[in-house]
């Protein structure tokens, strides 16, 4: 192995491990452990590193590799699961129990959402990033990016009020 390309992707990975990791946390609910597409992602970074055109792309690079990932992931998991299967939940050790069920409501909106404006919102809602550095990552627009995250947080209002709405009703039937 060489110890000088170690050195030098650890120098990089240091400063944003945590960006990356709340990246990876908020895209993967619900369907895989967090920490194997972190993995995988730092695996197949590692290995092709030399592509890398740019140092302060770094972690743009990585949210290019891991979202290829999920993408490959989930579309093994619909060809091999039904819908059913696929809506499972993994805990997430890290949560509350008063907060779990807000939790999984709202990812199970973020799932109704198209792509581009799940991403979005994840990484700019939760993961901090600037709309700028969204426009980047996506290779978009800034304008792109706030109509993407504006019918996000529109249609997530109008999921998540449907479903209190929902609940609300058939807990009155009961």
């Amino acid at each position: 192995m060489d110890k000088r390309k170690q050195k030098e992707f650890l120098q990089l990975y240091e400063p944003v491990h945590e960006r990356f990791e709340r990246f990876c946390r908020a895209r993967v609910y619900g369907t895989m452990d967090f920490r194997d597409l972190m993995n995988e992602t730092l695996l197949i970074a590692f290995e092709k590193f030399e592509r890398l055109r740019s140092k302060e792309a770094f972690l743009y690079y990585l949210f290019g590799i891991s979202v290829r990932l999920l993408r490959n992931y989930h579309q093994r998991i619909k060809e091999r699961l039904s819908m059913a299967d696929h809506d499972r939940h993994i805990e997430d050790p890290w949560s509350h129990p008063q907060e779990e069920a807000d939790v999984v409501f709202l990812h199970r909106a973020l799932s109704m959402l198209p792509e581009e404006q799940k991403e979005a919102i994840i990484l700019f809602e939760l993961s901090g990033f600037s709309i700028k550095e969204i426009a980047e990552i996506q290779t978009a627009g800034e304008s792109a990016v706030k109509q993407r995250l504006k019918r996000g947080r529109e249609k997530l209002t109008e999921i998540l009020t449907f479903d209190a709405t929902t609940l609300t009703k058939e807990r009155t039937h009961e």
